[in-house]
């Protein structure tokens, strides 16, 4: 299929796979957008209709609308093949548009591509047809961060500003608005690993990247998806190796494995480090967070000033500002905003503290690594009741069960063979619950067990999908649950 125009669309067969329950997510953000351009559009996803539901019905609403508000096009009713996936939905179609939660390496994407026929997803249409620069975040950790803290500069300059992507909402909600505004507009999206896997394709058509690629870092994480920890780092790499000679490439000096990466960048290379480096991008200098561009420092805020705390924070914090600076926003607007900017929600959130116990929801830390930096944050009276596990995704869990023993006074584990590893770790260092099932049981039995001056910690180190649609679902549950103590 020529992906050049979206005229193309217009009577193409498209296969969605993977639907999904989230209101704005990749599924049905790709859905919505593709019927609105004429496509017959083929919906296919292993949930069947009564997990399907609420997404079935606004998919349905928006066909209805679409064929009210464009009376000059064809506008096609969807077909929905649910509770199983049809190879001819694959190999006799135009295109396949794949939800980042439906693995690459699926028999039928495969046999999609074997086929020739074009593997998409949400992401990789909004960079072939947006008309504006875009800046990309991506790594293990700290990319939501990051993201939100940029988006929220952007706005401050321009309250018209785009930010999507990993992050809750798909960036085609905005496509079509963005072509007809006929004004630059700031645009910032958030690029999971398996978003970046389906860009390649995009950038060689396009003969570019992100105009600024951000990565933070790179840790061991999904596993379970990837054949070695090397696939994974490519994933991630994905984001600036097709960068032009005048994009900017944002990578995080004080990590190695993305200090080892400098080689393979196409673009200006602008380093952030905790120390400073005579080179572009951002820095501490004595206390200062400091930002270089073509050889000349401005001050930015001390060290002691900025808003989100956490050494873990410091990374985001620079990276946010250097590629805010680089794209032009204030630097009254950036000091600003590194000043006020106190994280995002899923992300160490203080959701209540009911009979002197605080609640913090730390749901989208789903590894290891991520779950440690939260125990050492809140963790120095031992005085934590730690919700975490649930499905492995290949992960080591020996230094997590480590610090959970030091900082811990109860732990209970959700259902899974995550949960099974840990529980072996810690052994009969600490009281657990295991094989928890609903967010209801889980703050019921955390609740029971905490005192006065307690923290429970909600922080998995693992995936929940067995139990929840998703990561934000088990957040908005847990704060659901909390709400009603």
């Amino acid at each position: 299929m020529d992906l050049s125009k979206i005229e193309n669309f217009q009577d193409a067969v498209i296969t969605v796979i993977g639907l999904g329950r989230y209101k704005q997510g990749s599924g049905l953000g790709a859905a919505k957008w593709l019927m609105r351009h004429g496509a017959q559009t083929i919906i296919t996803d292993l949930k069947d209709e009564s997990e399907l539901e609420e997404s079935m019905e606004l998919v349905m609403s928006w066909y209805h609308k679409y064929r009210e508000l464009y009376p000059e096009r064809t506008i096609y009713s969807p077909v929905f093949v649910l509770g199983e996936h049809r190879q001819e939905d694959f190999t006799d179609v135009d295109c396949v548009v794949q939800n980042p939660g439906v693995p690459s390496e699926t028999e039928f994407i495969e046999a999609a591509k074997q086929a020739g026929v074009s593997v998409e997803s949400d992401v990789s249409l909004f960079f072939r047809f947006c008309p504006y620069q875009i800046v990309a975040v991506t790594g293990t950790k700290g990319k939501t961060t990051t993201t939100k803290m940029i988006g929220t500069m952007f706005e401050e300059q321009d309250d018209r500003t785009i930010v999507a992507g990993n992050i809750k909402v798909s960036p085609l909600e905005y496509l079509d608005e963005l072509l007809v505004r006929g004004e630059e507009t700031l645009v910032v999206l958030e690029l999971s690993s398996w978003l970046l896997e389906s860009l390649p394709g995009a950038f060689v058509d396009l003969k570019k990247g992100p105009d600024i690629a951000v990565l933070t870092n790179v840790y061991p994480d999904h596993l379970n998806r990837y054949d070695s920890y090397e696939d994974y780092i490519y994933s991630k790499e994905i984001l600036f190796l097709s960068q032009t000679a005048d994009q900017y490439t944002v990578l995080n000096y004080d990590h190695e494995t993305v200090r080892a990466m400098e080689s393979k960048v196409t673009g200006k290379l602008l380093w952030c480090s905790r120390t400073y480096q005579e080179h572009d991008g951002c820095f501490v200098k004595d206390g200062m967070i400091v930002v270089r561009k073509d050889g000349t420092e401005v001050d930015v805020i001390l060290v002691d000033q900025v808003g989100l705390k956490g050494d873990h924070n410091m990374e985001n914090i620079l990276t946010s500002i250097c590629a805010a600076y680089f794209r032009g926003v204030g630097i009254d607007i950036i000091r600003s905003i590194s000043h006020s900017f106190q994280g995002v929600s899923d992300r160490q959130e203080l959701v209540r503290e009911v009979d002197e116990i605080t609640y913090i929801n730390d749901v989208t830390a789903t590894q290891p690594d991520s779950v440690i930096a939260a125990l050492k944050r809140f963790g120095a009276d031992g005085d934590i009741i730690l919700i975490a596990g649930g499905q492995d995704k290949g992960l080591n869990f020996e230094e997590l069960s480590e610090e959970i023993v030091k900082n811990c006074k109860h732990l209970i584990l959700w259902e899974g063979d995550a949960s099974d590893k840990i529980a072996q770790l810690v052994g009969t260092q600490i009281k657990r619950n295991t094989g928890v099932k609903t967010m209801k049981e889980a703050v019921g039995l955390a609740k029971a067990v905490a005192t006065s001056g307690d923290i429970v910690l909600l922080s998995p180190g693992a995936s929940n999908m067995n139990l929840f649609a998703n990561e934000f679902d088990c957040g908005e549950q847990f704060r659901e649950e909390v709400r009603n103590l």
